[in-house]
């Protein structure tokens, strides 16, 4: 059966966001006396649990309560120069280039997502935008797009999900969708290769993979 709705996700697909991602990892990183990561590093070691990836690069057991602090830290950094990021250079052309429905699923913030979509010049484009409802950040994202798909009314086999993440895919998984993952954002093209899933290296790209699933 072809898939008649895709979910975007948001950051590091549709926001070209790395490099600000990078830079406010390691403010995080440095305010507990870790060392800074490049974005080769970060695109290669990433991965959620947020909270893995920082144990992993600090190199010793991080607890809720210091993760709770590095990720506010993180994302108050973050929101500093978000006001500078653009969306990937081919986003509105993959957009409008499917045919079907379209929906937004990030795990940025819900408050801010919804504002900073009409900014892009996005409103009215997807049917549903969802955000993250907590105030820590960092979760898998499987439950948040079985919600999503569930408020939609959209079973999983008639969706596609294009991510930037393995996270992506395995949320995709979760509810029997689809995913092709994108080499532009925070995971290392190799990574993605690795994972066996269709890969691409555009957004236009992407939507014509999904197009053939």
């Amino acid at each position: 059966m072809t898939a008649t709705h895709l979910v975007w996700d948001w950051n590091g697909t549709l926001l070209d966001d790395l490099h600000l991602v990078v830079s406010a990892t390691n403010v995080a990183f440095e305010s507990v006396g870790g060392r800074p990561v490049d974005a080769d590093e970060h695109r290669a070691r990433y991965r959620r649990p947020v909270a893995e990836f920082y144990a992993e690069m600090l190199e010793r057991a991080i607890d809720d309560q210091e993760f709770g602090r590095l990720d506010r830290l993180f994302h108050d950094t973050y929101r500093l120069g978000l006001t500078s990021m653009t969306l990937a250079a081919d986003a509105m052309t993959a957009i409008k280039s499917w045919p079907g429905s379209q929906s937004l699923l990030s795990m940025w913030f819900h408050s801010e997502l919804v504002p900073a979509v009409e900014t892009y010049g996005l409103a009215g484009v997807f049917t549903r935008v969802d955000g993250l409802r907590t105030e820590v950040g960092g979760h898998l994202k499987a439950a948040h797009l079985a919600t999503h798909l569930d408020q939609l009314g959209i079973p999983g086999h008639q969706v596609v999900m294009i991510g930037d993440s393995l996270d992506d895919a395995a949320a995709a998984d979760s509810v029997g969708a689809q995913a092709v993952l994108y080499t532009g954002g925070f995971t290392h093209p190799d990574k993605l290769r690795a994972s066996g899933r269709p890969v691409a290296d555009t957004l236009l790209e992407a939507v014509e993979l999904a197009k053939s699933l």
